[in-house]
């Protein structure tokens, strides 16, 4: 009995020996694959500002372990987005490196050459209850206050873009969620401006239109480019708001004949004739 167990104990011990020197042997010799996941990187060196196309991302593969915490791992999520940072060829993109889908960082970036965005105050009455949203397309309206016979309202833009809404650069979409949406809303008093995207020309309109008055939105469809065939202004009485004031009568008085001049005297000639001793003096006409 006591044989069988120093065998039974001796197969144990070697067993377990074994099993260690296996252990050992795998985690020191043996290489051991590590799971890799593929992420969105540059396909190129591209400086800070580049408004980020499908030809500018690629993919790469890297371990798990060496993933930041913020890689994108779809191209969809960095299209149509400026970066923030310069990066170079290879380099893996991450959410903190390319502007949010609703911020306003990156706007710069979506400027075209030859455009410039200004920003003018609005609220619900003067910007369609509050319902343009970004990437709208809207009229702009300029009022000059004053009495009743100074009072006038005209288009002074047609068909420009929206380019935010306060700091929203995007609506949400019928994808969005409802916690999306709620985190992309943009705040009451954040929201009491617009960013429009016009010439240098038509920024200078818009900022004197500002100051000597009060400006509002028309919202359009995006797809109405037609431009608007009378471009008067509009005045109280046009719309029927007053009575245009009644007619100035004049009365006209003719101013009687002037008088002739008196002719002037003819002039004449005096010649003096002496005859002999005589001393005579003849006028001629």
């Amino acid at each position: 009995m006591d044989r069988q167990r120093l065998l039974l104990i001796f197969g144990a011990a070697w067993v377990s020996a074994a099993l260690l020197v296996w252990f050992l042997y795998s985690t020191t010799k043996t290489p051991h694959a590590e799971k890799t996941v593929a992420v969105v990187a540059a396909a190129h060196d591209m400086p800070a500002g580049t408004l980020l196309r499908k030809a500018d991302l690629k993919k790469v593969t890297l371990l798990e372990r060496e993933l930041p915490k913020t890689a994108l791992r779809e191209e969809n999520l960095a299209i149509n987005r400026p970066l923030l940072f310069p990066v170079v060829a290879n380099e893996p993109l991450t959410a903190s490196k390319i502007a949010a889908v609703n911020g306003i960082e990156g706007l710069a970036a979506t400027i075209g050459f030859g455009m410039r965005a200004i920003t003018v105050p609005i609220t619900d009455t003067n910007s369609v209850a509050g319902l343009i949203p970004p990437r709208a397309h809207v009229d702009v309206l300029f009022t000059r206050p004053g009495s009743t016979s100074e009072a006038v309202t005209s288009t002074i833009l047609e068909d420009i873009i929206v380019l935010a809404i306060g700091r929203a650069t995007e609506a949400p979409n019928s994808s969005t969620t409802a916690k999306e949406a709620a985190a992309q809303a943009v705040p009451r008093a954040a929201a009491q401006s617009a960013t429009l995207l016009v010439t240098p020309e038509q920024s200078r309109m818009v900022e004197l239109a500002k100051n000597l008055g009060k400006i509002s939105l028309a919202l359009r469809n995006p797809l109405d480019q037609t431009q608007a065939s009378d471009d008067t202004a509009t005045t109280p009485q046009e719309i029927g708001l007053f009575p245009p004031p009644p007619p100035v009568r004049t009365t006209i008085v003719k101013a009687p004949p002037p008088e002739p001049k008196p002719k002037a005297p003819p002039k004449t000639k005096v010649v003096e004739v002496f005859r002999g001793g005589t001393h005579v003096q003849e006028a001629f006409k």
